[in-house]
């Protein structure tokens, strides 16, 4: 309705109503001075090295795998020790009753009676079918596979530490590129009043303007609300309870990877944490089956002691004693419990001989993915670099073209907001390559 009034002698009333009305008085930059964007607060400021260090300190994970570490470090330990003898003592000390018939007195005569006794036994397994080597093998198999999950849940903190720590630098530079929005949708405004009040812009041109201030502003806020989100997800991060700022490193730009898509491809299926874990559990249950079937095999163990004994409450004097045995031990039916034992070892060998291969073409979709994705976002920050560029160029020709009069508020307004999308994808683009990369380094176990 604005737009026809234009070339009408009614244009300058209805300019005045648009300079007067409350409602519809573009804001100015004296104005919006007035309101400057909140800063977020913070708690702390922490460094990259810092935040990962502190991760590793309180993460459940990571701590959950050190302890599986410690305990696989008790297991081989005990079936180390299944290759010493056993050594044990005893004593005792007994106290009881007694009655007997005292002829002198012809009477019934009771009492007491104690002793004492002590002893030392050693026992020694000569033979176990085996099953003692198989269990020490299949403890150092289970020890280094839980060395290897270990750094894998290592690789996966830094992971999502820096997955934490980029998503609140991303939001920050969003924050950034929110205000830039803001102040030249206020200089906008500042030059459309001035010509509002010179009678060459119209009450539209002054309401499109105005709602691009307040979709700024809008913006602004969001972003301002993210950047808390993403703050307080680093804090819990690192351990701290509020939000916690981001120190920018010195390096983000983009750089080459020092391997060659095929090297990384074989590195993934060979050495990264997840195939390695899976092949030392296959190798674990091999063993495992070594071990069940030992019992098929007699065993043969060699004991000896000393005893004594003393029937009165003293420790010099007494009895001792020595022995010194042999036994040989086989159980020829104990209800097909060898044979369930074998078969299911082996059943568990063919489960992970299953997973381990699952492992292998896991691990080689996750790396291609990645790789993906950081090529994909080398190109994009490229395509963002260039589209800035262009956006502001395209906004300095309309923003001549609009003060001599040839194009509209509207063209000014869309390359505004034109430019401020390719700003924001210039942010995106650069953090999800350092995103991919992080991911990259978690997937293969080792830093790229």
């Amino acid at each position: 309705m604005f737009e026809s009034l234009a070339g009408s002698p009614l244009r300058g009333i209805v300019a005045t109503f648009v300079l007067l009305s409350p409602s519809l008085l573009p804001i100015s930059s004296e104005a919006a001075a007035q309101e400057p964007i909140e800063v977020v607060s913070v708690e702390a400021q922490i460094h990259l090295e810092e935040a990962i260090s502190m991760a590793l300190t309180r993460n459940p994970g990571y701590a959950q795998a050190e302890i599986s570490l410690e305990n696989a470090f008790g297991s081989e330990r005990t079936a180390r020790g299944a290759f010493l003898p056993s050594l044990s003592v005893s004593s005792g000390t007994t106290l009881s009753s007694s009655a007997r018939f005292d002829p002198a007195t012809e009477r019934q005569v009771t009492g007491s009676s104690q002793s004492l006794s002590g002893g030392l036994s050693l026992g020694y397994d000569l033979f176990t079918g085996g099953r003692n080597r198989a269990e020490l093998e299949r403890a150092g198999i289970e020890t280094e596979a839980a060395d290897v999950r270990l750094e894998g849940q290592r690789f996966e903190v830094i992971f999502r530490t820096k997955q934490a720590f980029f998503d609140a630098l991303r939001h920050t530079d969003l924050v950034a590129v929110a205000e830039s929005r803001v102040q030249r949708a206020e200089e906008n405004l500042e030059q459309v009043r001035r010509r509002v009040e010179m009678g060459s812009a119209t009450a539209s041109d002054s309401l499109r303007t105005r709602l691009e201030l307040a979709n700024a502003r809008q913006t602004a806020l969001q972003s301002r609300n993210q950047l808390r989100s993403a703050r307080m997800a680093l804090g819990r991060q690192v351990g701290i309870s509020g939000p916690v700022d981001a120190v920018r490193p010195s390096v983000l730009e983009p750089s080459p990877l020092p391997l060659t898509p095929e090297e990384i491809y074989e590195l993934a299926e060979t050495r990264s944490p997840s195939v390695r874990a899976a092949e030392l559990s296959r190798a674990a249950d091999q063993a495992q089956v070594a071990s069940a079937r030992a019992s098929y095999l007699p065993s043969l163990r060699i004991g000896s002691g000393y005893d004594w004994s003393n029937q009165d409450w003293a420790f010099d004097g007494g009895r001792t004693s020595w022995r010194v045995s042999l036994s040989v031990s086989y159980p020829i039916f104990n209800g097909f419990v060898r044979e369930t034992n074998v078969q299911r070892a082996q059943s568990q060998v063919r489960l992970a001989q299953l997973v381990e291969e699952d492992a292998r073409l896991e691990a080689r979709q996750a790396v291609d993915h990645v790789l993906q994705g950081i090529h994909t976002a080398e190109e994009a920050i490229a395509l963002a670099e260039e589209a800035v560029l262009v956006a502001r160029e395209d906004l300095r020709v309309v923003q001549e073209r609009y003060d001599v009069g040839v194009a509209t508020v509207f063209e000014v307004v869309t390359s505004q907001v034109a430019l401020d999308q390719a700003e924001a994808d210039r942010v995106t683009a650069r953090y999800d390559y350092l995103l991919a990369r992080a991911e990259l380094e978690a997937i293969l176990g080792r830093e790229l």
